[in-house]
């Protein structure tokens, strides 16, 4: 008996799409008509830009639901649900902090853009960036950025990305929440707005229970999402802290693992 599913949430990198950052869209686009015959509403939940994540999506982003900015941007279809607004002196207080350690690259995301500042990052690395946030712009100082803050997306050496978060979290003192997806990323956010209370906020507005909901994830800002969700699933490739927050382990994201398991809900019989 195939279980009463009405939200599917997907992290994209390193769960949704493959490496080269593709995934089947024939195949996807048969899943996602079946989904929404039968009820079930499509989350793309992912650290990335809402701007990037629409562009990942393409024309089916319109039927979508997005919980972008781990959390911090949250839209349904064409209207927007949420959106943190990180108080000006904690931005302060968090850039001061950062300017710390010049190993620490940064990335600033406000709800109108995302900003690098000139200076402290090199072009290569802007580049590099804007394949993750397609709204970008060069500024000379982040203090001088009017938008409404919604995190610090933060690049740090791979091997010391655990060792960056604790040190993180001490100088920070409760400000701000890091939260990693491994690989020397990590994300600076509102406590508390991670990607369970954006799912929360769909789950509120669409009269469903985390019961019907299910969640597939790789990575460390992933776990609260695994833990909210009645079904949830960890990557193959997924961390080990992940695969024992979730109830279940499916293939690799090279293997479509998510596109396995939603054949088996809603696939043709």
């Amino acid at each position: 008996m195939k279980p009463d599913i009405r939200l599917v949430a997907v992290d994209i990198d390193g769960t949704f799409v493959h490496s080269d950052y593709t995934y089947d869209r024939q195949r996807f686009e048969r899943l996602f008509e079946a989904m929404k015959k039968a009820g079930c509403r499509f989350v793309a939940a992912s650290g990335n830009q809402y701007a990037q994540l629409r562009d990942v999506f393409g024309e089916y982003a319109a039927d979508m639901a997005f919980v972008a900015e781990n959390g911090a941007y949250v839209q349904d279809r064409n209207e927007l649900v949420f959106a943190a607004n990180m108080d000006r002196q904690v931005v302060q207080d968090v850039i001061e902090a950062l300017d710390k350690d010049s190993a620490i690259q940064t990335v600033l995301c406000g709800a109108k853009s995302a900003y690098c500042q000139r200076g402290k990052v090199s072009q290569a690395f802007y580049d590099l960036t804007s394949v993750y946030y397609h709204q970008l712009r060069w500024v000379d100082d982040f203090r001088m950025v009017g938008d409404q803050i919604l995190k610090f997306a933060l690049t740090v050496p791979e091997e010391k990305t655990s060792e960056y978060c604790e040190w993180l979290r001490q100088e920070l003192n409760g400000k701000v929440e890091p939260t990693t997806s491994g690989h020397g990323s990590i994300d600076l956010i509102v406590p508390g707005c991670h990607k369970a209370s954006g799912l929360k906020r769909l789950v509120e507005r669409w009269g469903i229970r985390p019961e019907q909901c299910a969640a597939f994830g790789d990575g460390g800002n992933d776990i609260e999402m695994l833990q909210y969700c009645g079904y949830s699933f960890a990557m193959d490739n997924a961390d080990k802290a992940v695969k024992k927050a979730a109830k279940f382990v499916c293939p690799s994201n090279e293997e479509d693992g998510v596109l396995v398991v939603l054949e088996q809900w809603f696939g043709e019989k």
